[in-house]
């Protein structure tokens, strides 16, 4: 697929990675619909997008509400005239312990409150954007794809009980998406980073941070632009289908 001129949709746009995939997909040309739950980030990332030229739209949207997804994704229709891209990228972490036990008795338990926002968020809005973007590219007959972000994290990891089962499912949806879309000429793919360097791993503790990157064979967390390219790649390839790009510097949990 080339990217020229192409409607891309990106979740999660308001800041760290969002952004910087938004950015680089309008400097090659790409139209974009930037989709986020802040909204002065969101007009932050919608400026920097418009300064290179691109056509631009921005969308505060709560991905986990479906309403709201439903009404945004027709809106993007309407303004840009189609959508042959869409990024699940919109994310959280809660980060904590299943149960935590101090002197003999369980001082704190993961709550539901923070189990349920990172799924609700990370799981079931890619759930809510991909069907309507498959709707969508489903009738215009053009074909078009999806790209879940996933994450290492996904084999599992001690602590992120929430975080690690949401990009399991996101994981799990680019095969089943694939599958089923591929006779639309709609393609499914994901990309499962390591630790990146952005706004949310720096709210991780000093020393959670440090114990990671002693881990990474690569000495070191990636680079956003990095994944971006990443991106473009699977953009670009169009035999690139059903599978996930491991972009983590072989780090494994």
């Amino acid at each position: 697929m080339d990217i020229k001129s192409k409607v891309v949709v990106i979740t999660g746009a308001g800041r760290g990675l969002g952004r910087a995939m938004a950015h680089q997909l309008a400097r090659q040309g790409a139209a974009l619909a930037l989709l986020d739950n802040n909204e002065q980030d969101l007009a932050k990332s919608g400026e920097m997008v418009a300064s290179t030229g691109a056509r631009v739209a921005v969308h505060l949207c709560d991905v986990a509400d479906e309403t709201q997804v439903a009404d945004c994704f027709g809106h993007i229709v309407r303004e840009l005239g189609g959508l042959d891209v869409l990024v699940n990228n919109a994310g959280l972490l809660r980060d904590a312990l299943l149960v935590k036990l101090e002197n003999g008795k369980v001082s704190r338990k993961m709550t539901l409150q923070d189990w349920q926002q990172v799924i609700d968020v990370n799981l079931t809005g890619s759930f809510l954007c991909g069907r309507e973007a498959a709707a969508i590219m489903a009738e215009r007959g053009e074909g078009g794809l999806i790209v879940n972000i996933s994450s290492v994290a996904r084999a599992g990891n001690a602590g992120q009980s929430n975080y690690a089962a949401s990009k399991a499912g996101v994981a799990a949806l680019v095969v089943c998406w694939a599958g089923e879309l591929a006779r639309l000429g709609i393609r499914v793919a994901g990309i499962a980073p390591g630790v990146i360097d952005t706004d949310m791993t720096a709210r991780m503790k000093p020393e959670a941070m440090e114990r990671i990157t002693r881990r990474i064979p690569s000495g070191r967390l990636a680079e956003v632009d990095e994944l971006v390219h990443s991106l473009q790649y699977i953009i670009e390839n169009d035999y690139f289908n059903g599978r996930i790009l491991e972009m983590d510097g072989g780090l494994r949990l």
